[in-house]
């Protein structure tokens, strides 16, 4: 059974690479490595392996800015071409961008594969580029919904409370891209929270981190309909690698400890949560925060 996923280790992401230039780059005699380039480490990234670890398919997101983003790199072995691999590569891809809020992707595709996205909802809008002088590519995009199982009005109420409430939120422009009331997701403007290095901010890494822990808090209240002042308590963050790319938080529900029993009872609540940050695929901060929850004064 073939399984679809992001690469692991050192040892996938080199098969994952070699796939890329095997059937993207060598044909045309390009050198080793020129099916690389300087997003790799800030996209998203998909394989597909057979059941003996095989590499049949690969394909990466790259944001473009915080609600768009570009597919490249798709790629299917010739021995597995046929059998709907690039579907699930697109798939994986486009169901990743929806729980980041995109709402565009584009992509620029050869002329031998414009009939296979269209077939999956993409738009031509004409020649784009040459490329080795003589593969022509066409321009092409599609609109994205959110996911189906997004709560979109809770939290769309959560994030008018931040941005009218906290003013670096709305400068910021933390959003939340996707809740199912098990997984949170948030992110910010990429623009605004850059420093000199061109990396985010790690003040704006630690606001997002604070502010995505105290949302969950704030949803599961919303959820359980019961009211209460949410502080933050205690909290730690440590920084494993800089966000090059378009920083996003994630809040799970296995995180989490804690519960409102007592705040039922009328009495103070603690929650303890983990907020991961990442970039691209991977955790770049882990942020450990415990909100206390007031109970109203009767």
């Amino acid at each position: 059974m073939n399984v679809c996923r992001s690469p692991k280790n050192a040892v996938e992401f080199e098969q994952y690479y070699q796939l890329r230039w095997q059937i993207l780059r060598q044909p045309w005699n390009q050198p080793l490595g020129s099916e690389r380039d300087n997003l790799e480490q800030a996209s998203f990234h998909r394989m597909i392996f057979d059941e003996n670890n095989n590499v049949l398919a690969v394909g990466r997101l790259e944001q473009s800015d915080q609600f768009s983003a570009q597919i490249r790199f798709m790629a299917v072995s010739a021995e597995a071409q046929g059998q709907g691999l690039g579907q699930q590569i697109m798939k994986s891809l486009e169901h990743q961008a929806r729980k980041l809020g995109i709402t565009k992707i584009t992509l620029n595709a050869r002329e031998n594969a414009l009939a296979f996205y269209q077939r999956l909802g993409y738009v031509s809008h004409g020649f784009s580029h040459l490329l080795f002088d003589e593969i022509n590519h066409f321009s092409m995009s599609k609109v994205l919904t959110p996911c189906d199982n997004h709560q979109q009005q809770l939290s769309n109420a959560l994030q008018t409370t931040w941005h009218d409430t906290i003013p670096l939120s709305k400068a910021m422009n933390i959003s939340i891209s996707y809740f199912d009331g098990e997984e949170l997701i948030t992110h910010c403007d990429d623009s605004f929270n850059k420093n000199l290095h061109n990396t985010m901010f790690a003040g704006s890494i630690y606001t997002l981190a604070t502010l995505s822990g105290w949302g969950w808090v704030y949803l599961q209240l919303q959820r359980q309909q019961l009211k209460g002042d949410i502080v933050l308590a205690k909290a730690d963050i440590e920084y494993h690698a800089p966000i090059t790319g378009l920083g996003y938080a994630k809040v799970h529900a296995n995180s989490v400890s804690g519960d409102f029993s007592r705040l039922k009872r009328g009495k103070n609540s603690r929650m303890a949560l983990t907020v991961h940050l990442y970039n691209g695929d991977k955790v770049a901060a882990t942020f450990t925060g415990s909100y206390a929850v007031l109970a109203p004064k009767q």
